[in-house]
């Protein structure tokens, strides 16, 4: 995909890891070339952390909106995207390609991208991750389907049922 021009990123992305890798940092570091302004959290920033606290730390500066997007990774992907959502307001979406980073964005108003650092190299990952930020309009058709989301998370929130 390449470069993607700098109006169509969010001005505000922050990027969390739980440990350091390059895949992780090269997406910071292509972020910041597009002239984002990029939150480094995490192993991006210092030591590894535990994945629940990476992706906690990183879905409150999206709840909050202190940042546009956010990405996560962990090995998996897993990890990090189960965390996430459990921060209300937070869609989380594990993609491990270009067109499912699109369809997360358009079809689940997803705000949080989590990539695998197992399964992704550096280059796949800024694909996906350009992918992401640049499919900004939701499908509204969908719209019905990503209310009915809000709704169960506001009905359950954190009890068990």
């Amino acid at each position: 995909m390449g470069e993607m021009a700098e109006q169509s990123v969010p001005r505000r992305v922050a990027v969390g890891s739980d440990m350091h890798h390059d895949t992780a940092a090269a997406v910071a570091e292509h972020l910041d070339r597009q002239g984002a302004i990029v939150v480094r959290c995490g192993a991006v920033a210092g030591p590894d952390v535990p994945w629940p606290d990476v992706a906690e730390q990183v879905a409150r500066l999206v709840a909050q909106g202190a940042v546009d997007a956010a990405v996560l990774c962990c090995w998996t992907g897993t990890g990090v995207s189960i965390a996430a959502n459990k921060v209300p307001g937070i869609r989380a979406a594990l993609c491990n390609d270009v067109e499912t980073a699109r369809g997360a964005r358009q079809w689940n108003d997803a705000n949080v991208l989590a990539i695998s650092l197992a399964s992704t190299d550096a280059a796949t990952a800024n694909d996906i991750v350009d992918a992401f930020l640049q499919t900004s309009d939701v499908d509204e058709s969908e719209r019905r389907n990503i209310n009915r989301v809000s709704e169960l998370e506001e009905r359950y929130g954190s009890r068990r049922v």
